[in-house]
């Protein structure tokens, strides 16, 4: 059968808090913010909206720097992408990240300048600020299309629809829908009751019950198709997400999918997959002979394993380093609680809560058990405990010198000598240390100093004082007084 077009996959990807999932609201009139932890989009969604009766495919990508790695999937499944900018920030770093993600995917884009409607929003300076970063707009010597639009009055939104199917119609999309289905896997996830879980994002085909779904080396039996609402469906055409529970184990996100009829099939693509694999690469970042800090992770879905992964891949320090013994998606179970006793490590809870027997058994072991909701959270916390498990090494400060002339008189810890400032400041109550021939015989304490036959705190200037000096050994003439202090780094 002959391709026809379909529908464009669109990335709306940028900068954190730029305005991406708020326009979302209003092209598909539901509200994704209000649901979100912190107000961030924690992993790649994808929604279905009409705009002049034809449908556009919508994936809500997010902006925060750590999730670098579903901002790039993102941008891979898609056809077109739209930049937001946010026009009282202008562009940002994330904004340049979203931008590279797009450039290598090899896809067009739009701009969509953001929060028009605040007090502080100044267009001109955004598209300067564009142009300062390389994306040269129509108007300003490019050719790239942009609209400002306003998530609050919605102004510009319907524009931009119009520029987002104009791009679709000038890139021409096509698909055949009477093909078996191919396309990326979205997002996977652990549901308790239908075990593990993907989102699909079909790309050319159609989807139909019956046959196996196979991504790398996951496959699934599809007995049910469920649309991006969670409505059944018995097929699902190009451009669509859909929903697909069932697999063997939790399929790689961003890997590529594929349709085969027979069980037995399934099972010998997977095999075939991981022989023609390479070995997958260690998730252990710590480096040999430093301290560690082994980790536990668990989180809601695969996306936000890969981006916690990312995360910690950035947190460095110069005598401890992080060591991922373990990763999963779903709930805390025993098994993890056993592996952090085990490792001496503890466990990170993005957006997953912790089984009964696990929590009990967490309590009896003393085992730490971190939840969280938002990354930039966990890496706060992440690079404090990296910092406390670190190694804590004393260095010895020098603080003054000064040369042995005469000892006046000695007892068992305290004596009184005559002396000559040689460099720095010698304060009552310093550590002192005696050396002979630079050799250490004793420590001791600054007990007083006296300059001109009157006490003072301190001696700083050339000349000689006198000083009694608490300590085991006699000093004698020659020795030298070493005026320290111990800093614990």
């Amino acid at each position: 059968m002959a391709r026809i077009t379909r529908p464009p996959v669109i990335a709306v990807m940028g900068h954190i808090d730029h305005g991406k999932s708020s326009l979302l609201d209003h092209i598909r009139e539901t509200n994704v913010v209000a649901g979100e932890a912190g107000g961030i989009t924690q992993h790649v969604a994808a929604y279905i909206a009409l705009h002049n009766g034809r449908p556009v495919t919508f994936l809500d990508t997010p902006g925060h720097e750590a999730f670098k790695a579903l901002r790039t999937r993102g941008a891979k499944a898609a056809d077109i992408a739209i930049l937001v900018v946010a026009a009282d920030e202008g562009v940002m770093p994330q904004t340049l990240d979203a931008l590279t993600a797009i450039t290598e995917a090899g896809i067009p884009y739009i701009v969509a300048i953001t929060k028009i409607d605040k007090n502080n929003a100044d267009v001109d300076r955004t598209k300067n600020s564009l142009i300062e970063h390389g994306i040269f707009i129509e108007g300003m010597g490019g050719d790239i299309a942009y609209t400002p639009v306003s998530s609050k009055t919605s102004e510009g939104i319907s524009e931009l629809l119009d520029l987002v199917l104009l791009s679709a119609d000038l890139v021409e999309i096509t698909t055949d829908p009477q093909a078996s289905a191919t396309g990326f896997v979205l997002e996977s996830t652990q549901d308790p009751k239908r075990g593990s879980s993907a989102t699909l994002i079909i790309k050319d085909g159609t989807l139909t019950l019956g046959g196996f779904v196979v991504a790398g080396d996951a496959y699934a039996p599809i007995r049910f198709i469920e649309d991006f609402r969670g409505t059944r469906i018995d097929h699902a055409g190009p451009s669509e997400p859909v929903r697909i529970s069932g697999f063997n184990k939790l399929p790689v996100a961003g890997s590529l999918f594929s349709i085969t009829g027979s069980k037995k099939n399934a099972e010998t693509l997977a095999r075939a997959y991981v022989k023609s694999s390479s070995a997958s690469p260690t998730r252990s970042i710590a480096a040999e002979g430093m301290t560690e800090l082994p980790l536990i992770v668990k989180a809601d879905v695969a996306g936000s394993i890969d981006a916690i992964i990312h995360e910690l891949e950035n947190i460095t320090h110069e005598h401890a380093a992080i060591r991922v013994v373990s990763s999963g998606v779903g709930s805390i179970s025993e098994t993890d609680v056993k592996t952090a006793h085990a490792s001496d490590g503890i466990i990170i809870a993005f957006n997953v809560s912790t089984d009964a027997i696990a929590n009990e058994l967490a309590l009896r072991d003393d085992i730490t058990i971190l939840p969280f909701s938002i990354i930039y959270e966990l890496s706060t916390k992440i690079r404090e405990l990296l910092k406390a498990r670190a190694p804590h090494f004393e260095i010895e400060k020098e603080l003054g010198r000064a040369l042995v002339l005469k000892a006046f008189s000695s007892g068992a810890k305290k004596q009184v000598l005559g002396a000559r400032h040689i460099s720095g400041i010698l304060t009552v109550g310093d550590r002192v240390k005696i050396l002979r021939h630079d050799t250490e015989i004793a420590r001791g304490r600054v007990a007083n100093l006296q300059q001109a036959r009157s006490d003072v705190r301190e001696i700083k200037t050339e000349g000689d004082f006198g000083t009694e000096i608490e300590a085991r050994e006699n000093a004698t003439y020659g020795d030298e007084l070493v005026a320290f202090v111990i800093d614990e780094v």
